[in-house]
């Protein structure tokens, strides 16, 4: 465990998809298999490895480590081979003959002017023998726990990258929740500044004795129905709870449901915007669409 996540709730941490990580293994006397290992996010489990040709079982064995331990993202493996290296294996040359025999013999029978090339001994399976087999096996086991270390390696980065994004995160929502408080906090003294203009203008415009007053209460009613920002601010509260039940609570495909109240709070922020016809509120608003669109951002690399 690595210092930055000690007593932290590992169970329950946000698990980020960016992540590296180095690992080794003895396969064989003073032999080594180096494997690097590093992740960024991607929507899937992407595999990609470079290995030495001694050993061709590389990528599944890449494929079923990563599966098991980081599940998500792109994932890109280098392996390498220190000291010595499995001996060059041995042609079966009497199979080899025999192979080619019966492709001439097929040639003969269906195609007889046509050229039967060598290359055609490559389709066929198990022309070479591995001199040592012992060693083969030693070897990929190698390949597997060096693998394996190196995706734990990865792993605890990510946990403690994963523990950033969260505080991030949580940062942000708080923003939001402060500028959504300060709009409505200001909505009564932007109704009462609406009253004033109208009287103002009102007044300039007709004698004040002939003022309808009625009617004048009646518009500054329906700005300030129009203004109402309640529904939005309890949906609005309604999300950000769940966020941060998502950020405290283990859960499958928190990366998705992350993104999902992004776009629901952000939504809710636009109907907020189009309510705000206040200077004073818009500039809350969009500061609240800023925190949105970085923490969008912050989404894609949530596993």
């Amino acid at each position: 465990m690595t210092r930055e996540a000690k007593g932290v709730d590992i169970q329950s941490a946000l698990v980020s998809m960016t992540g590296q990580g180095v690992g080794e293994a003895t396969w064989t006397g003073s032999s080594r298999v180096i494997v690097e290992l590093r992740t960024v996010n991607h929507r899937y489990l992407d595999v990609r490895v470079r290995a030495p040709n001694e050993v061709p079982e590389a990528t599944s064995i890449a494929e079923d480590v990563s599966k098991r331990i980081l599940h998500r993202g792109r994932v890109e493996i280098v392996i390498s081979l220190e000291g010595d290296a499995l001996p060059a294996p041995l042609l079966d040359v009497a199979r080899a003959r025999a192979a080619f025999e019966q492709l001439v013999a097929l040639r003969d029978a269906l195609a007889p002017r046509e050229p039967a090339p060598l290359q055609l001994l490559a389709t066929v399976p198990e022309l070479f023998i591995t001199r040592n087999a012992k060693k083969g096996e030693q070897l990929r086991q190698a390949v597997r726990e060096a693998t394996e270390r190196a995706a734990e390696e990865a792993h605890r980065m990510r946990l403690v990258e994963g523990l950033a994004l969260a505080a991030d995160f949580r940062l942000r929502l708080d923003r939001i929740e402060g500028s959504l408080a300060s709009i409505e906090a200001r909505l009564p003294d932007v109704v009462a500044q609406v009253r004033t203009r109208l009287h103002e203008r009102i007044g300039r415009l007709m004698d004040p004795n002939a003022m309808d007053r009625t009617r004048l209460e009646q518009e500054v009613v329906l700005f300030a129905d129009r203004s109402d920002v309640t529904e939005e601010g309890t949906r609005l509260r309604s999300h950000i709870a769940q966020f941060r039940l998502v950020l405290s609570k283990a859960m499958e495909g928190r990366g998705k449901r992350i993104d999902f109240l992004c776009q629901e709070i952000a939504r809710e922020t636009n109907t907020l915007g189009q309510k705000s016809a206040d200077a004073s509120l818009a500039t809350f608003v969009i500061d609240m669409k800023v925190e949105i669109e970085r923490m969008r951002e912050q989404a894609q690399n949530v596993l």
